[in-house]
Order: C-alpha cells, then sequence, then structure tokens
C-alpha cells in the first residue's frame, strides 16, 4: 500500500492506527494494528476518520464469511465521516478541510480512510461526525432497493424484517419522509415498542405471532406492496404470503440462508416480483448517482429536521471487538458507531 503524499495544508503521517485482522475470528480478533496512510488515486480524497459506521457485513467479513470485491482494503469498515486531507488527481467537488461522509468499500476502521469523490456527501448542518459515520450504508441500501428496484411512492405498504436494525429504523425513516405506511417485524415486544417509536405504523413479534397472518389481517387481507428481506431462507415463502398482487419482494440479506423453497403458483398468479441486490460489489458510477439522488432528495431533510440520525452506541476504535458483540447480541436500535478521533 502506498503511503500518501503530504498535502499542503498539513503534512500526514506515514503509518495510522487501524483494525486489520491477521485472519477471520471472533471479536478478539479485532485488535489495533499499525499500518501505512492509505494514499487517494484518481478521483478519490483521503478522509481523516473521526468515526466509522459498524455494519452486519463487517461481521461476515471478520468471520471470513464475506466475498471481498477485488481491491477492497482488508481493513473492514463500509463507512466513515471525518474531514478531507488529501485530494486525488481530477477531484473537482470536494476541498481540504470538507466534512464528509462517505460510503466504502473498506477501511472505515482506522484513522484515514480513502473514498471515491462521487461516494461522498456533506455532514448535514449540525450533524456530529458520529451521528453522520451510520448514514451511508444503510441510507444508499435503503434507497436503492426500496425505491430504485422496488419503486415505493406514497401510499404504498412495506413490511421491512428486523425494524430496529440500522437498515430497519432507515426504512422506516424514509418510508415515514415520503409518505409510505411501514410494517416491520422484530424478536421482542419490547422492540416492537421501539420500532413504533421510531415510527413504524406497525410492530409485528415475529416469535409471539405470525407475522403473515398478522400482515394479512392488519391489512384486510390485501397484503403489503414490497417486501424489504434481510432473512432470506425459509422467510420467503412467508414473505410472499404477504405481498399485494403486483407486490414486490426485495432481497438484501440472507441471515437464514441463501435458500428457498416458493410457490411458483403464487407468483403467477398474484403477479410478484422476486429481485434484489448487493451494494458493495456495485461500480464508483453507480454508488456516486446513488449519493446525487440522496443528495439531493434525501439530505434536506436532515438539514429541516424532518430527518434525524439513528444513533445506538458508540465505542472507541480500540473497543471494536465490543461492538462487534453488541452487534452480535441484537439488542441494539439504529447504528453502532466507532469513535475514531474522541
Amino acid at each position: 500500500m502506498a503511503t500518501a503524499a503530504a498535502e499542503p495544508a498539513r503534512s500526514l503521517p506515514e503509518t495510522m492506527t487501524a483494525i486489520d485482522p491477521a485472519g477471520p475470528g471472533g471479536p478478539d480478533v479485532l485488535v489495533p494494528v499499525a499500518r501505512p496512510v492509505p494514499a487517494p488515486g484518481p478521483g478519490e480524497v483521503l478522509i481523516r476518520v473521526h468515526a466509522a459506521g459498524v455494519n452486519r457485513p463487517d461481521i461476515l467479513q471478520r468471520l471470513g464469511l464475506y466475498p471481498m470485491p477485488p481491491g477492497a482494503p482488508t481493513i473492514p469498515g463500509l463507512e466513515a465521516a471525518g474531514e478531507v486531507v488529501a485530494l486525488g488527481e481530477g477531484v473537482s467537488t470536494l476541498s481540504l478541510g470538507d466534512p464528509v461522509t462517505a460510503l466504502l468499500l473498506g477501511g472505515g476502521y482506522a484513522e484515514y480512510a480513502v473514498a471515491p469523490e462521487g461516494q461522498c456527501l456533506p455532514v448535514p448542518p449540525g450533524m456530529r461526525f458520529v451521528e453522520a459515520a451510520g448514514l451511508p450504508e444503510t441510507y444508499f441500501t435503503v434507497w436503492t432497493n426500496l425505491f430504485e428496484i422496488a419503486g415505493a411512492k406514497p401510499g404504498d405498504r412495506v413490511l421491512v424484517h428486523g425494524g430496529t436494525s440500522g437498515i430497519g429504523v432507515t426504512a422506516v425513516d424514509l418510508c415515514r419522509l415520503f409518505g409510505i405506511e411501514v410494517f416491520v417485524t422484530c424478536g421482542t415486544g419490547q422492540k416492537c415498542a421501539a420500532a413504533r417509536e421510531v415510527g413504524a405504523a406497525h410492530a409485528i413479534d415475529y416469535n409471539a405471532r405470525d407475522y403473515a397472518a398478522e400482515v394479512r389481517e392488519l391489512t384486510g387481507g390485501a397484503g403489503v406492496d414490497i417486501v424489504l428481506d434481510m432473512v432470506g431462507g425459509d422467510y420467503v415463502p412467508r414473505n410472499l404470503v404477504c405481498l399485494a398482487e403486483g407486490g414486490r419482494h426485495v432481497s438484501i440479506a440472507f441471515q437464514r440462508g441463501q435458500r428457498a423453497e416458493i410457490d411458483i403458483g403464487l407468483v403467477m398468479r398474484r403477479r410478484l416480483t422476486l429481485t434484489g441486490s448487493m451494494l458493495r460489489p456495485q461500480s464508483v458510477a453507480f454508488k456516486s448517482r446513488i449519493a446525487a439522488a440522496l443528495r439531493e432528495k434525501v439530505w434536506p431533510a436532515f438539514a429541516d429536521g424532518r430527518l434525524s440520525a439513528r444513533l445506538d452506541k458508540v465505542f472507541p476504535l480500540a473497543e471494536a471487538a465490543a461492538a462487534h458483540r453488541h452487534m452480535e447480541q441484537g439488542q441494539h436500535v439504529g447504528k453502532i458507531v466507532l469513535a475514531v478521533i474522541s
């Protein structure tokens, strides 16, 4: 890895503190190490990281279960917020010192990280870096899948699993913003209450009720227009039962497995669409286009108070292992973040 060149305002160190496991394992492999400061390539910026978001793919990467895209850093971390401290060749929309939050290919669990210019968004006015660091991964994901792929629109009904996860609370917030009725599932009554407090119209305890039957009952038998699913496996056929005629099922993860047995006859009779996507392998051009859409259609809602960051807990970078344990326990409501600069 190349060492970053000095930038005019301030010389940069040659090395940085990062979390870069030597191999797969439990949370204890997440220990601080010294690594070279990366250099931004053409169209990229170097960010002095103040905070980095923790996401489920980070855990899968730690376990050795997440296929790494070509060129991705071994340092985990798919989102970070901080200040721009070096510019790669051709960067034209950002300047040194700009406060940004960015979607990364990896590398966020470190004092410095590289991001494509187009995948950076401004830190909303008045928002702290630890709050802004938890925005990109979930907002890019929900916008892409719920609004672009599934075509969610005002008046639709949407079912989202994991209503208190980072994805869940982001989906609830965006549905609320755009006039969409959102149903969520959670594992306890307490988490259902938290989801309703965030803004979910309906929260179903999947350990206490058959969520598919509950959705049909709550909608008078009509069903929902879209299911945003991160569970997979045996949830998929149950999700299809929840869908209205012409409904769309969008898969973004498969925590209960990649394979499912479905009733093709149901799909045909009700004209259902099954689709999905993965964000991390997409091109810089694709992600930059999503960033531009978010800047235009969503970011103003942070500035005027219609949206806010949903922060669950902040851990120091050196306690990344504790942050992963906290996520694996599944009790969080909103985003878990690592503070790199306290």
